[in-house]
């Protein structure tokens, strides 16, 4: 198939730092191409893919260093891009939520558009009731709870690439926190768990400019125990080592998190997850599989005792049979594929 994938521009292809939804079409697309389908990226210059790469900005915008810029201009210009040579392809995949709806009005049968955020927003209803011809994939279940009636085709989980993490079998004592630093992420709360198991916490987190002040009043006086070390941002470089360093990776938040990309990582290292009950852990962490669920700090305590318990060969194996970008890239694969029986259907009602 001739597949466009078309990210949002906010970060590199894949990320050089944090990124989610940018390091997921990176290797979704690399998964594609493997698998023998022609695929092109529309994204920044500094991206790194197997697919054919056309170039719509010089670089991301978040670490583009120019202090004036307009996502939406870059935005607007990307999509006329993809417009312009529309007719080369048998489906355009979409990851940039809805801004594309008007300009592709009429094509709309032969795209595919993934949400990867929270869809809990009070004007996203009507938006998705006014062009409801645009086939829509969830990345949870539980991310469309706010938006049932809205035209899902289906809902495929993340997957990165296994070649991208290295497992490690033996953990060098330390809970992980990864991430961003922020209320709904509840970094406080990975801190005071830790405290009360009496373990060291490394957190590598960034800290965007709407997060600085509760970054600086709240989590920053917390870092002064010695238990926790601050080690800042980091690259897929890094991943491995931190994640895999760990026991366990805690995910501590408190919002509908749509997926949580983290959580796939760190079992890619072998690495468990002691996640709470929110969201989409339910149906990413296999209860004392892959790491716990739980509802409380007591509870969170009491799962980081059952570590020994699990064996990270067994989370390892559920992240390649589960998450890994071909996994993915075949699900989407089967959901291209009807889109032209879509389409003909559509056809012959009108």
């Amino acid at each position: 198939m001739r597949i466009a994938q078309v990210p949002p521009l906010y970060e590199a292809v894949p990320p050089r730092l944090y990124g989610g939804t940018e390091r997921v079409v990176a290797h979704l697309t690399d998964a594609l191409v493997a698998l023998g389908h022609e695929v092109t990226l529309f994204t920044s210059a500094e991206a790194q893919t197997k697919g054919r790469l056309a170039i719509v900005r010089d670089q991301a915008i978040r670490l583009d260093p120019a202090r004036l810029k307009s996502d939406l201009a870059a935005h607007l210009y990307q999509l006329s891009e993809v417009r312009r040579r529309a007719a080369e392809f048998d489906v355009i995949h979409f990851h940039t939520d809805m801004i594309h709806f008007p300009m592709f009005e009429d094509r709309a049968q032969r795209t595919l558009t993934t949400l990867h955020g929270r869809l809990d927003l009070k004007d996203l209803p009507e938006v998705y009731r006014r062009w409801r011809q645009f086939r829509l994939v969830s990345i949870s279940d539980a991310q469309r709870r706010p938006l049932p009636h809205a035209n899902w085709a289906a809902t495929v989980h993340h997957g990165m690439s296994a070649d991208a993490y290295r497992f490690t079998s033996r953990p060098q004592g330390y809970l992980a926190f990864l991430g961003r630093i922020s209320p709904e992420k509840r970094p406080d709360r990975a801190i005071a768990i830790a405290a009360a198991a009496g373990r060291q916490l490394k957190m590598a987190a960034k800290v965007d400019p709407a997060d600085r002040s509760y970054f600086e009043e709240k989590i920053e006086p917390l870092m002064l125990n010695p238990r926790v070390e601050y080690v800042g941002e980091i690259g897929d470089g890094a991943k491995s080592a931190f994640l895999g360093g760990a026991d366990a990776l805690l995910f501590p938040i408190d919002w509908p998190e749509p997926f949580g990309l983290v959580m796939i990582e760190a079992m890619a290292c072998g690495t468990p997850v002691i996640a709470w009950d929110c969201g989409s852990v339910p149906e990413i962490v296999d209860d004392g599989l892959t790491g716990f669920i739980v509802r409380s700090e007591t509870e969170a305590l009491a799962a980081i005792a059952r570590l020994p318990q699990l064996s990270r060969q067994a989370v390892r194996a559920r992240f390649e049979e589960r998450f890994s970008s071909v996994a993915m890239a075949k699900r989407y694969l089967e959901i291209y594929q009807k889109l032209p029986q879509e389409e003909a259907k559509l056809t012959q009602a009108a």
